[in-house]
């Protein structure tokens, strides 16, 4: 059984699909912890649940290094096979991403490579695509670089606002969250062929 650590910044939409994924007896991996760097609406997700949350407020510590360290320690304790970052809005620090990585994953508002950073779906309509997507990616030392472990397209429709073509993004995103995660318990997806060097990304918006 794949047991995961979930890290959160806010409502945590994804979580809810992730936790009432492995709900199910016949899924393949568990969450055994909810962090965040603040206090989270996702939380009340996690103690509906009854999973463990842990918060490490970024803004209490001196440095990012501080922070990510002490973050490490408490999820640690849990020692998950996988870290997914769920809406986490901090950068990781290089050690804290090294030391997990490659097991921890992330998702992004976009079909990747296209469209990275924090603003994925408000650069794509900058952009007049057609269509952009959703992609779950391996965090490595750039800002949404890593090794790409599924996505899929969503068209840009007439009309749309950054809103509108987020809100239809997201069941994507979240589906390829739940499959991927399927399939790195399952084995179908090897994260150790993608064991490299130090890695950073968060996709986070916080230039901290």
């Amino acid at each position: 059984m794949l047991t995961v650590a979930v890290l959160i910044s806010g409502t945590g939409s994804n979580l809810r699909a992730l936790l009432e994924a492995t709900a199910d007896p016949g899924f393949p991996a568990r969450v055994v912890v909810v962090g965040a760097d603040q206090q989270a609406d996702g939380f009340a997700y996690a103690e509906a649940f009854g999973i463990p949350t842990v918060m490490v407020p970024f803004r209490e510590f001196e440095t990012r290094a501080e922070w990510g360290d002490e973050l490490r320690r408490h999820i640690d304790v849990w020692t998950p096979d996988l870290v997914v970052l769920s809406g986490l809005m901090r950068l990781l620090p290089d050690g804290v991403v090294d030391a997990w990585a490659p097991a921890l994953i992330n998702t992004h508002p976009a079909f990747l490579p296209e469209f990275p950073g924090a603003h994925g779906v408000r650069d794509a309509l900058a952009a007049g695509v057609r269509e952009t997507g959703a992609s779950v990616i391996v965090v490595d030392g750039g800002i949404d670089t890593g090794p790409i472990l599924a996505q899929e397209r969503v068209p840009v429709l007439p009309g749309d606002t950054e809103h509108l073509l987020h809100e239809r993004i997201k069941p994507v995103e979240r589906r390829l969250l739940i499959e991927t995660v399927r399939s790195i318990a399952t084995g179908a997806i090897d994260l150790s062929v993608y064991r490299t060097g130090a890695r950073s990304d968060a996709s986070a918006s916080d230039p901290l």
